[in-house]
């Protein structure tokens, strides 16, 4: 899934926040790389474990399914990898550089998540170097996640780091061009701006978007 020297071209595309097993292998079918399922009770897009598992049987084996905890413990993040069979855990609270090493022991990609307008910052990129790559967003809003909220995509192109950059934030099939031209990331997270409504993804929007970005 994630390299330190490879960029992909085209980008790697995770679609996040499948909630509906149907709905999540329309997306891989229409060209998602990796499907995200969001573990955080506050999210309208939060699945419970059994949902997950369901989501996850739905698919192929080989597919790469990623976990998004916010704050969660080393064992409820075990217990998710056991059950689902999840190959990445995203991190999208303030979990500790500690965590991050203990997970990727365990053989777990660990997407560690900065932000530009909260803790943990772009700037603090180097406090986790055993993450296997960065997901960068705006960080204003309710919830941990982006929020729908588009930012200056740019800014991600500052950070510090030799490890796959994927961005997130408010990207759709009407952006994603112009956030490709401005920050050129190794992968890029999108979920609202594909969405019908919290958890089901609109497949046409999803169909559009990784059409762009393929021909960018």
């Amino acid at each position: 899934m994630i390299s330190k020297i490879h960029v992909p071209r085209p980008p790697f595309i995770k679609i996040c926040g499948l909630t509906d097993p149907s709905n999540a292998v329309d997306c891989v079918r229409a060209g998602a790389d990796a499907i995200g399922l969001v573990f955080f009770e506050k999210s309208p897009r939060n699945v419970s474990i059994s949902q997950a598992a369901e989501i996850t049987r739905a698919l192929p084996p080989d597919q790469v399914f990623c976990g998004v905890f916010v704050d969660a413990t080393f064992d409820f993040i075990m217990e998710v990898k056991q059950i689902c069979g999840i190959k990445a855990a995203q991190l999208h609270g303030s979990e500790s550089p500690e965590l991050v090493q203990k997970l990727t022991g365990q053989g777990l990609i660990v997407i560690k998540a900065l932000f530009a307008a909260r803790n943990p910052l772009l700037t603090d990129a180097a406090k986790y170097p055993d993450a296997s790559a960065f997901l960068v967003e705006y960080g204003k809003g309710i919830l941990p996640g982006g929020n729908a909220e588009t930012w200056d995509y740019s800014v991600s192109s500052g950070l510090k780091t030799d490890k796959p950059v994927i961005l997130a934030g408010g990207l759709s099939s009407e952006n994603v061009r112009q956030a490709l031209d401005q920050a050129r990331p190794w992968g890029l997270d999108v979920s609202s701006g594909v969405e019908k409504e919290p958890g089901i993804k609109d497949v046409q929007k999803v169909k559009d978007l990784i059409d762009i970005v393929k021909h960018t």
